[in-house]
């Protein structure tokens, strides 16, 4: 979202940026030389590299069949979202620096104002959406990956739309505090109306964050727990392992024996951040066999002697340990990026409309800003890497072998 205040141009009188009151002498872009133009490779190759990025998500969902799944459609519109921010938000916000003011008019300075809340709202609530997915997926796996449908996900992802458009519009209906004309030097700004600011941050910032956070607070614990019950199945042994595991098959069939004819087969999917399969595929009967049995070529191959079972459920936990692992990592890279990008700027967003006497530099100001921005470029690489039907797509899409 654009904070950016400071603009060029001379007026007869002091004017408010960002609530601060600006003196005539010190409006202007007053970059050096070197500093301008180190800001514009920088930011230009920022902007270029969220455009390459989240482009190559979106091409590789399409393109590649293994990533032809329904929640992979969440990751493609955050790459959307992004993949806006990059082409509508930022490219102005680089001309508005170098330039000191805006140049383009009330109206083009009211649309771009609109499309910056629109699409850093709409990137912010698809992570939320993205971690209430996964959410789901770890806590009731059998009964939503039946939920799962493609209906079901892309009314969600319109829900994201619409509520970042609710959020974003209202100061086109009148709850702002733009002038009727931009007078030269007059500044191009978010609404510092002090009830739209306190809408705004909720929504787009504050409540997801809070719900990320215990979702994935939530995912975490899950995550810890089933570490610990690996680790102790482990040094029960694995005739103990053996047990444990036909309790849990005898279980999830137990439960799904009334859907078995409706429903004969659930696939494994690839989790949004884990690199392989981890949901077990249920077949009919007998047909029963997981995604780690199935890479290991054990399940057609007639009878299996006592010691290769130990040693493929042995094989199975470690691969398991190893997974969840690498995935609490990955849950920490996630909220870790987030706040750090975001918190900055709506802090800012928050406080200076109430305080008077804060008032960050305009260098401060565009830092800031641009840390938001960064996190459009970050979120490919943060929801893709980590999968490696991602880097398969990837690969073959640059042609690299």
């Amino acid at each position: 979202m654009n904070s950016s205040g400071e603009s060029g141009g001379t007026m007869s009188e002091d004017y408010e940026v960002g609530g601060c009151s600006v003196p005539e002498e010190e409006t202007g872009s007053n970059l050096p030389t070197w500093e301008a133009v180190a800001a514009t490779l920088t930011l230009g190759f920022l902007v270029l590299a969220t455009v390459f990025g989240n482009a190559l998500v979106i091409l590789s969902v399409f393109t590649y069949r293994p990533l032809r799944i329904v929640q992979n459609f969440f990751i493609v519109s955050l790459a959307v979202a992004d993949l806006a921010v990059a082409i509508l938000v930022m490219p102005f916000n680089v001309a508005y620096l170098l330039l000191g003011k805006w140049i383009f008019g009330i109206h083009l300075c009211k649309l771009w104002l609109t499309c910056d809340v629109l699409c850093c709202t709409a990137s912010i609530l698809n992570l939320c959406a993205i971690a209430l997915d996964r959410y789901w997926a770890i806590t009731d796996p059998i009964n939503y990956a039946q939920k799962r449908t493609l209906k079901r996900v892309l009314g969600t992802i319109a829900g994201v739309w619409i509520l970042s458009g609710a959020i974003s519009s209202p100061p086109l209906a009148g709850w702002n505090d733009w002038p009727e004309e931009l007078e030269p030097g007059t500044p191009c700004q978010l609404t510092r109306r002090q009830g739209y600011v306190i809408y705004s941050s909720l929504g787009s910032f504050f409540i997801p964050l809070l719900l990320m956070s215990l979702v994935y607070l939530e995912i975490f614990l899950a995550t810890r727990r089933r570490l610990r019950e690996r680790a102790r199945q482990s040094r029960l042994g694995p005739v103990q392992s053996i047990r444990h595991r036909d309790d849990a098959e005898e279980s999830v069939s137990s439960e799904t024996n009334h859907n078995e004819r409706s429903t004969p087969r659930l696939q494994a999917k690839p989790s949004l951040i884990d690199d392989e399969p981890t949901e077990v595929t249920i077949g009919d009967n007998d047909r029963r066999t997981t995604a780690s049995t199935r890479r290991g070529g054990t399940g057609d191959a007639g009878p299996a002697t006592s010691a290769t079972v130990y040693q493929f459920i042995e094989e199975r936990q470690r691969i398991s340990l190893s997974k969840e692992r690498r995935a609490a990592r990955t849950l920490g890279v996630i909220m870790g990026v987030f706040v750090v990008c975001w918190l900055p700027f709506f802090l800012m967003y928050v406080i200076v409309p109430f305080c008077p006497a804060c008032c960050p530099s305009e260098r401060m100001v565009y830092f800031i800003t641009w840390l938001g921005y960064v996190n459009s470029a970050l979120n490919p690489l943060i929801y893709t890497i980590f999968n490696l039907d991602y880097r398969r797509a990837f690969r073959r899409l640059l042609r690299i072998r």
